[in-house]
């Protein structure tokens, strides 16, 4: 005979597991958590809910059922419309399409940025998948991906030398973030730890580097690479403008990234050094193998967010004369053919600079998720 489901009937620990109510799982759990969860809550539902109905169809209509994708010019793109800026003239968008991918770049010599692209997928694939087969040699070759990038993308040893003022648009913008993003990590490390050094030469060093470029804006530093710099340099001698962004960019992220990284190494007890030193490991054998390691799993929001900064201030090189993406699209709208269609392209940017950031976020998001072991017995 089956027993009842009065919880008095069962012994202390017997108690069946019971399903959730209905109610409380589900898309309806869901929207009665998130959205109706408080009167307030549930106010501010119906508001939003008002809102994305007023704006929502117009938006719609704008952005593609009203919008032109194919067009010689932007009186074409507003000739097919029911009124002129009736919709979006994505034609604009499409025509320019590969000025802003490869900016200047000659056109026989683009299947090597092509190329570039290619491996800088597969290299951050490769680093970043779990479980992957030849885990080891697919960081070998992210690590060596940007010295084979740049002599892909610039010439020499069998290739056709192709000058750096050729770069532009979005081959610029990732080449200015993936340089700084990659060597500033590492450099970053050593400051952080070099801040934290015993030896007072090395830690006054590290303190006023880090200082003294986090109290200066990025674009200060630009101009300092564009003009100044030179006046250091021997008479006749010249060193080329992409070169010293980039070398500004990278020690800017890493100042950044030097203070978070520090954060980390504070925030590991000294039971963990203690257990290196009984352990008889030597400094460096202690922060490879054991500090670094948790640090670094600590650091990760901090790290991603400098890198996502960096990301974004790639776009400064536009004030020292450098065209990313950015400064192409402004010099494309000053094109007879294609004025007034602004909104068109910050649309295109924002989209841009927005997939990239969100999907650098979210795998952080995850990686932390995984590494998380905190709150695990």
């Amino acid at each position: 005979m089956t027993k009842s489901f009065n919880p008095q009937s069962y012994e202390p620990g017997t108690h069946p597991d019971l399903p959730p109510p209905a109610i409380t799982t589900g898309l309806i759990g869901w929207i009665k958590t998130n959205l109706f969860s408080s009167p307030l809550n549930t106010a501010l539902t119906l508001i939003s809910l008002w809102f994305l109905w007023q704006i929502l169809p117009s938006s719609i209509h704008w952005l593609f059922t009203g919008a032109v994708w194919s067009a010689v010019d932007r009186k074409e793109c507003w000739a097919m419309m029911d009124a002129p800026r009736d919709g979006a003239c994505w034609a604009f968008i499409r025509g320019s399409l590969e000025l802003f991918l490869y900016g200047w770049y000659p056109e026989p010599e683009r299947w090597r940025v092509n190329l570039t692209f290619i491996l800088f997928g597969a290299a951050v694939f490769g680093a970043l998948r779990e479980n992957i087969p030849g885990k080891k040699y697919w960081l070998m070759f992210a690590a060596v991906f940007p010295f084979l990038a740049a002599w892909l993308l610039f010439g020499g040893f069998g290739l056709e030398p192709v000058p750096t003022g050729k770069l532009g648009g979005i081959l610029l913008t990732l080449v200015v973030a993936v340089t700084g993003i990659s060597f500033s990590l590492p450099l970053g490390i050593a400051l952080a730890l070099g801040r934290r050094s015993r030896l007072p030469v090395l830690r006054a060093i590290c303190v006023i580097f880090i200082e003294f470029i986090r109290g200066v804006p990025l674009i200060t530093l630009l101009f300092v690479a564009s003009t100044m710099l030179t006046y250091f340099l021997p008479p006749g001698s010249s060193f080329d403008l992409l070169m010293r962004v980039l070398i500004m960019v990278t020690l800017f992220a890493a100042a950044y990234i030097a203070e978070v990284v520090r954060g980390g190494l504070q925030g590991l007890s000294s039971g963990q050094y203690e257990a290196a030193d009984a352990l008889g490991l030597t400094y460096w054998q202690s922060h490879r193998l054991i500090i670094l390691p948790q640090a670094l799993k600590i650091s990760i929001p901090g790290i991603v967010n400098t890198f996502i900064g960096s990301y974004k201030d790639s776009v400064l090189v536009l004030i020292i004369g450098m065209m990313d993406i950015l400064g192409l699209g402004r010099a494309r709208l000053n094109d007879p053919d294609w004025l007034g269609l602004a909104p068109e392209l910050y649309i295109f940017i924002s989209l841009f600079f927005f997939v990239s950031c969100f999907a650098m976020a979210r795998y952080s998001l995850s990686l932390e998720k995984k590494l998380e072991t905190g709150h695990q017995s």
